[in-house]
């Protein structure tokens, strides 16, 4: 039985992952850092804090990390005051689960973002608890902010049903023990082992019904 449905919100119902590779790449660029061929996939669930450090030292960009995270989120709220990236049906999605079950938010976009991506797509009041990496010890891959968010709904996390897109927020996900249906991004396919997590992988979020979510528990 499915007690909780948590989603996560980059690529599943905002399509920001490109919008966040398209922001970053510039920073790096404009501040004497290189991008690095597997530097998306690494950045994927990475919390504010570690994506931060990681650009700030790893990719060379002469910033501390405290001015990166800021800048670039300072970028992000830019472009989403100019246009969410609402992904087709997304939103009508999580009304028909909502009917049904409590809903969950389980992000790696800060605070800030997430506010302003649900304000902008009228679905603050769909879910019980929403809640950013940036106020866990630890990002995904790590199970932190499912596991927190679990709590905060008050339901046991193996109850649950997760819904991500990508190969970090799969791995944190069953990690916490939910059972993880995964909506990979064409652009960002899952790693195979994250692949191999997911109890259903679909091609669309339109696919994701109330139907299914009872068939999985």
């Amino acid at each position: 039985m499915t007690d909780a449905v948590v989603f996560d919100l980059d690529g599943v119902i905002v399509d920001s992952e490109p919008v966040w590779e398209e922001v970053r790449r510039a920073y790096v660029a404009a501040h004497g850092g290189t991008w690095q061929p597997d530097t998306q996939r690494r950045l994927m669930g990475m919390s504010t804090g570690e994506w931060a450090h990681y650009l700030s030292g790893e990719l060379g960009v002469g910033r501390t990390a405290e001015q990166v995270a800021v800048e670039v989120v300072e970028e992000m709220t830019r472009r989403y005051r100019d246009h969410v990236p609402l992904i087709d049906g997304a939103d009508q999605v999580v009304r028909r689960l909502a009917a049904r079950w409590p809903l969950g938010l389980a992000s790696s976009s800060p605070t800030r973002l997430i506010e302003a991506a649900l304000a902008a797509t009228g679905l603050t009041d769909a879910f019980g608890a929403t809640l950013s990496t940036e106020q866990t010890e630890r990002g995904k891959p790590a199970p932190d902010v499912y596991l927190s968010v679990a709590r905060r709904l008050g339901v046991d996390p193996t109850r649950c049903v997760a819904v991500e897109d990508s190969s970090n927020g799969v791995r944190s996900a069953a990690a916490a023990g939910m059972r993880v249906v995964a909506v990979p991004h064409g652009s960002y396919p899952l790693d195979p082992d994250a692949a191999g997590l997911a109890v259903v992988t679909l091609k669309a979020i339109g696919e994701l019904t109330p139907e299914l979510v009872d068939e999985l528990g």
